[in-house]
């Protein structure tokens, strides 16, 4: 029986109101606005990325066809294709950044019971960027070569969810080892990294504020052997020392001792150095830590297949960092529903099974429910099968 309140009205209650009003008046979002609020644009861009619409007329399209059910959604403006776009353009994007933060703290606390990649409670996390391609020509402001532009999306992952603690847009100039200037480090966590991000002025921080790091090495580093340990060969690992910085610049800006292990992945036929200057750890909890890093490359390939990134519905950079930040809310706020309502579902089928009920009139877990009976009805199902 139909539940009285439809399938978006009902996720959207995750959206702690109060903080999103605090979001809104710390940068005058509304200021001055009669028809179409703050609230209005988040409501719409979220059904936008839910429902995986192309454009911005596309997302007006759907919008009208529902035109009987926008007071139920939430949304009390007048909905059309210039409204929307004006508000991606004036409203300022901090204030998504800021609700994205409030939704990063929710989720982190309801997945801080999930197992971490190490045995201990020690928090791992993943640091790296990826680059999001955008035409010169419409978007000019971001210059990244002659004839192509680009921004680049700087994520920090807590590997237990993945959840993303920590995100920053620039320019596809930037540096990477750049982005770790803008990270808050925590005393006696993990950060896993790839080789862009050596520079051991920075990685000496890490030393001064009781982090640890671990990073792939680059192969014309120029060390001193100190001491060696004695690994098995059978896991893989090859090497396990003790090192000191050999360059001219090197051993000044990283003077301590640095851990070298090295690993042959024997399908792959590759093989891995890796630094840190963690020297507790065994050397194979070393080389799992960096391949844990994948978590955050899953959470990259997830974004941009799942939300509307790459199809940018404004060419202010104004607007694409509201997209941006709006899209990596939407992702917390399914992150969130997956664990209260303690769904054993991957995001992505959760987000395929919103898409196709959100406008419909039935309480949050039944089209999930729906969908785990179908699943294993499918599985348990004695019909012979006809073609084989």
């Amino acid at each position: 029986m139909p539940s009285g309140r439809i399938v978006f009205a009902q996720l959207m209650d995750m959206l702690p109101r109060h903080e999103f009003n605090k979001c809104v008046d710390r940068y005058q979002g509304n200021h001055r606005v009669r028809r179409f609020s703050c609230l209005d644009q988040f409501l719409c861009m979220s059904f936008a990325q839910i429902t995986f619409r192309d454009s911005l007329r596309d997302t007006i399209v759907c919008l009208r066809a529902a035109k009987a059910k926008l007071y139920r959604m939430g949304i009390r403006g007048r909905v059309s294709r210039t409204t929307l776009a004006d508000a991606n353009e004036a409203r300022d994007w901090r204030i998504y950044a800021d609700l994205a933060a409030v939704f990063i703290t929710i989720a982190r606390k309801l997945y801080a019971d999930e197992p971490g990649v190490l045995a201990a409670d020690e928090t791992v996390y993943a640091f790296d960027s990826t680059t999001i391609d955008l035409c010169l020509s419409l978007f000019p402001w971001a210059s990244f070569r002659k004839r192509k532009g680009a921004i680049k999306l700087h994520t920090l992952i807590d590997l237990r969810g993945p959840i993303p603690c920590f995100i920053s847009v620039s320019d596809g100039k930037t540096v990477d080892m750049e982005a770790l200037d803008d990270l808050t480090l925590e005393p006696g966590a993990y950060y896993v990294m790839d080789r862009g991000y050596i520079d051991f002025r920075r990685l000496s921080r890490f030393n001064q504020c009781g982090a640890f790091f671990v990073v792939r090495s680059r192969s014309n580093l120029h060390y001193r052997r100190v001491r060696s340990r004695k690994v098995d060969k059978t896991t893989g690992l090859r090497s396990d020392a003790t090192v000191s910085l050999r360059g001219p610049k090197t051993r000044d800006l990283y003077p301590d001792h640095l851990r070298r292990v090295t690993f042959l992945d024997i399908e792959k036929r590759v093989r891995y150095s890796f630094l840190t200057n963690n020297f507790a750890l065994d050397a194979l909890t070393i080389a799992n830590l960096y391949k844990s890093r994948w978590g955050v490359e899953l959470f990259f390939k997830w974004i941009k297949q799942n939300l509307k990134i790459k199809a940018f519905y404004g060419t202010s950079p104004n607007a694409v960092k509201t997209q941006i930040w709006i899209a990596i809310t939407v992702y917390l706020l399914v992150a969130i529903m997956k664990k209260q309502l303690r769904l054993p579902f991957s995001l992505g089928e959760i987000m395929a099974i919103l898409s196709t009920t959100l406008l419909e009139e039935v309480p949050l877990s039944q089209p999930f429910t729906e969908y785990g009976v179908a699943i294993s009805g499918q599985a348990s199902s004695n019909q012979l099968n006809l073609f084989n």
